[in-house]
C-alpha cells in the first residue's frame, strides 16, 4: 500500500503542475478586451492604442441608439444596437494613427462621431 502511494503521488504533483501551466499560457494567448461605449455623440474612451499584431477584442455597447463603427483600414465594420453587446475580434497589421467613425445616422451630430485608433509596434 505505502508503494502505491509513493507511485501515486509524483504523478499527481506532475499532473497538478501540468495543468497549472496550462491554465497560464490560456490566459497569454487570450486577447485583450477593450470596453468602447457609443453614446450620441461621442464614444468612450475617444482614443485607443493597440499593438501590431496583438489580437484584441472590441466589445461595443450602446444604450440610446444605434451606432456604428467603421475603419477600412483595419477591416472594422460594426453595428452597435441599444442593449446587445457587438464582440469585434481583429489583429491589426500596419502601424498609424487612424480614425474610426459612427456610420449610421444617430443624428444632428452624428458627423462628429469619431474614434482615434493608434497602431504601434
Amino acid at each position: 500500500m505505502k508503494s502505491r502511494v509513493l507511485k501515486i503521488v509524483p504523478l499527481l504533483a506532475l499532473a497538478l503542475l501540468a495543468s497549472a501551466s496550462f491554465a497560464r499560457h490560456d490566459d497569454a494567448a487570450s486577447p485583450k478586451i477593450i470596453e468602447l461605449k457609443a453614446k450620441r455623440f461621442t464614444f468612450t474612451p475617444s482614443e485607443i492604442t493597440l499593438k501590431k499584431g496583438e489580437p484584441v477584442v472590441l466589445r461595443l455597447t450602446t444604450e440610446d441608439v444605434t451606432h456604428g463603427l467603421a475603419l477600412k483600414e483595419l477591416g472594422i465594420k460594426a453595428v452597435i444596437e441599444p442593449g446587445k453587446v457587438s464582440d469585434v475580434t481583429i489583429t491589426p497589421q500596419q502601424t498609424g494613427n487612424f480614425v474610426a467613425k459612427c456610420d449610421h445616422f444617430c443624428g444632428s451630430g452624428h458627423s462628429s462621431m469619431h474614434l482615434a485608433v493608434n497602431v504601434v509596434e
